[in-house]
């Protein structure tokens, strides 16, 4: 069964660039203006972000760890950023490691506090980014036990499960803030609490709380006061900053043991040569996005349940994956049966519109969605889901457009379907 859709959706990529690779198609393909629904895999740099950049590439390019004045400029604007960002989550500027981008902050934080154990019980969820699932799949093989909770039909985990989980070998929990795919918001405050309050009935027993907060980071409150978390992950990349850069925050008294190793960089948790034209740029998208983020969901929210309710007024046997409200302001993933993803994706590719299935890292691997599997829907929903993530470029007219091409499209890959 699962080998024929995979044939049929071989066949379906095959027919799309044949129509693509015809010269009228093609002609009017480069010459049409884009529309770009893919901001949960990455976004373009801001224009204030590209500025602040510009003069650490070749102006003031000095090694933030030398002592001339060279090295005291870069890291006079190294520790200009981690006080900035530090500030605008209400941590201390010593709280604040640089990494290459989110998967370094994910792994970092995950390695960081296990492997200073000889084992343990580590709690996350079915619907994690890769970057946690796989480090706990590394870590089952090393001794420690991992429960995966599962979520209910919008993608929230239960509460009560997750106190039911807690142990006395317990000593790292990682929930995500909200999901790269479905955009479903983890009720973080209270899970923090869950948290607190089992550590005090157990005498202050040690558990560290991370959250992977780098979809949340456009748009939600990364407080950490607020939220409760010991240690956060954030990327640039997808806020409007610059690719290859992110940071971790860690809780002041945290011990993290490195997973990269060399010189005494970011306190020697994290050594190599500070990227300071990207941490430059990292601080500067932060601070915008946090600074615009309630305007902007407002403005993206309106849009997001326009398409919502018109997608599924307007395509036959279609479905929201997840909750309405409980999601990211930019959020839209739907299920449309008989339709494989991969092909529906090709097709608005051709008609300008640039969408995914779910998350981009594993965007070539044939298996279905984990997240939408674990929503309880089954593996032939999951291959009929695409994900339509807005952004701040994102227009009604865009709307419009692919609400015009879609029904068609949509139809006519149902005809040639063998799902």
């Amino acid at each position: 069964m699962c080998k024929v859709k995979i044939q049929a959706g071989l066949a379906s990529r095959l027919f799309i660039f044949k129509i693509c690779r015809q010269k009228k198609n093609l002609v009017k393909f480069l010459l049409m203006n884009r529309i770009y629904l893919d901001h949960a895999a990455t976004t373009y740099i801001d224009d204030a972000v590209k500025a602040a950049m510009e003069p650490y590439w070749q102006n003031k390019f000095g090694n933030a760890s030398t002592i001339y004045k060279e090295g005291c400029d870069a890291r006079s604007a190294l520790n200009a950023a981690r006080k900035n960002i530090a500030s605008l989550i209400g941590a201390n500027p010593d709280e604040i490691i640089f990494t290459n981008g989110g998967t370094e902050s994910d792994n970092l934080a995950i390695f960081g506090i296990a492997r200073q154990y000889k084992g343990g019980h580590i709690i996350t969820s079915k619907i994690e980014h890769h970057a946690v699932l796989n480090s706990c799949k590394v870590l089952e093989k090393e001794n420690f036990k991992v429960t995966y909770l599962d979520v209910d039909k919008n993608g929230i985990i239960d509460l009560k499960e997750l106190k039911k989980s807690l142990c006395k070998d317990t000593i790292l929990i990682s929930i995500m803030y909200a999901n790269n795919e479905i955009g479903a918001i983890q009720p973080i405050k209270e899970i923090a609490k869950v948290i607190r309050d089992y550590k005090i009935k157990n005498k202050n027993k040690k558990i560290y709380f991370h959250t992977d907060a780098i979809q949340a980071a456009g748009y939600l409150d990364l407080n950490v006061e607020r939220l409760g978390v010991d240690l956060m992950s954030v990327n640039a990349s997808k806020i409007y900053g610059p690719k290859g850069v992110g940071f971790l925050y860690a809780r002041r008294g945290i011990k993290l043991l490195p997973i990269i190793y060399g010189g005494g960089q970011e306190k020697g948790i994290r050594p190599g040569t500070e990227n300071i034209p990207s941490i430059v740029g990292l601080d500067k998208a932060f601070e915008i996005a946090q600074k615009m983020r309630e305007k902007e969901s407002k403005r993206v929210v309106s849009l997001r349940d326009y398409l919502i309710k018109n997608i599924l007024k307007i395509i036959p046997d279609s479905s929201l994956n997840g909750n309405q409200a409980l999601r990211l302001p930019n959020n839209v993933n739907v299920t449309i049966k008989n339709v494989e993803g991969e092909s529906l994706i090709l097709y608005l590719d051709a008609r300008g519109i640039a969408c995914s299935t779910g998350s981009a890292c594993t965007s070539q691997d044939l298996e279905p969605s984990h997240v939408i599997t674990a929503l309880g829907k089954s593996r032939e929903d999951a291959h009929c889901s695409i994900r339509f993530t807005l952004g701040r470029k994102t227009t009604k007219a865009d709307m419009d457009y692919l609400l015009k091409v879609l029904p068609g499209i949509v139809k006519k890959l149902r005809n040639i379907s063998a799902i």
